[in-house]
């Protein structure tokens, strides 16, 4: 690749593993190819719409020399972002949700870019309480209560932003129908945004009208509730059917998938520790929730020698602090 001059060079084309080992312990008989998106340099899917949210934003005039960028995130835009106006000589400020795992608040400051916790916003705090966690209520919250009163700041709203699911359809996409040779009969992702299934699924069926889009949402019990308000969330996944559709972030195209499978917190924690052991990659709890979906599709009788391509989100390097990797825990 010769030598790069900057981190934003790197970003993308990353490479699609067979899941060979984990497919022969579990008698499978479809492929499971895995796109494994922590070899971007931040380790995580969301370098993608980090480069092309803040790049767009300089095409445009959104952001100039001297500005801040501010996001809210569950970590992994909050990382990329971060890595990137530090590249671009840019200020970043981060409004982060709590439960996520410390290694997110640490990597994010040592990029030089200031954490502030979701709760110690009383804005969005508040809006937190009263709708019950709504994260997409907190972020209106906090451009409406807060930022819309600051100035010298590019606030990304990667919830609201064409250039995340756009990121996809110009580089996701084409990179899976390049690595399989068009030779891709079902698609994977989770939603969080919505930007990668949307992107990279707009794109593959403009290819391929037959393929199918699946889309992961957290199971009931991964979900705050009355009786449990204080799960082992997936983090970066979130609900999409069943819920307010102004819940529903902007950049999620609820046209784009064909089915939903709902996964368990343990369920993904054990298809990581799973492909870890089998296969040697080491992904964080997303990951084994994409992981888990493909494996369901793939025991389905009418899905024998079809090809499964499902999206890995980000490193398990991210998760070594929370119960992901810890046996004893099962739920």
């Amino acid at each position: 690749m010769g030598i790069s001059k900057s981190i934003t060079e790197l970003v993308g084309r990353t490479p699609l593993l067979e899941l060979s080992n984990y497919e022969n312990k579990h008698k499978l008989d479809a492929r499971i190819l895995v796109k494994l998106e922590y070899f971007n340099p931040n380790q995580s899917v969301k370098d993608r719409i980090a480069l092309a949210m803040v790049e767009d934003a300089e095409k445009k005039g959104l952001l100039k020399p001297g500005y801040t960028i501010v996001e809210t995130t569950s970590g992994n835009t909050g990382i990329g972002l971060a890595a990137i106006a530090a590249s671009k000589g840019y200020k970043f400020r981060v409004y982060i949700q709590d439960q996520v795992s410390e290694e997110r608040f640490k990597v994010i400051k040592a990029f030089g870019g200031e954490t502030i916790k979701l709760s110690e916003e009383p804005a969005v705090a508040r809006t937190l309480e009263e709708t019950n966690g709504d994260f997409v209520a907190a972020i209106k919250a906090l451009k409406e209560q807060v930022l819309d009163k600051e100035e010298n700041i590019f606030f990304v709203d990667q919830c609201s932003n064409p250039a995340n699911p756009a990121i996809h359809e110009a580089t996701t996409g084409p990179e899976i129908w390049a690595d399989t040779e068009g030779n891709v009969d079902i698609l994977v992702a989770n939603v969080g945004t919505g930007g990668t299934v949307s992107g990279t699924g707009k794109f593959l069926k403009s290819k391929n009208p037959e393929l199918k889009v699946v889309a992961i949402q957290p199971g009931q019990n991964s979900l705050p509730s009355d009786s449990n308000p204080e799960p082992e969330e997936i983090t970066g996944v979130h609900p999409f059917e069943g819920v307010p559709v102004e819940r529903i972030p902007a950049t999620m195209n609820l046209n784009i998938y064909d089915e939903k499978i709902e996964v368990e917190t343990i369920d993904a924690y054990k298809a990581a520790r799973d492909a870890a052991k089998t296969d040697g990659i080491l992904v964080g709890t997303s990951s084994g929730a994409a992981i888990y979906a493909a494996t369901e599709l793939a025991k389905r009788p009418e899905n024998k020698g079809k090809t499964i391509v499902a999206v890995l989100p980000d490193t398990g390097l991210r998760y070594l602090s929370t119960n992901l990797f810890n046996e004893e825990y099962q739920g």
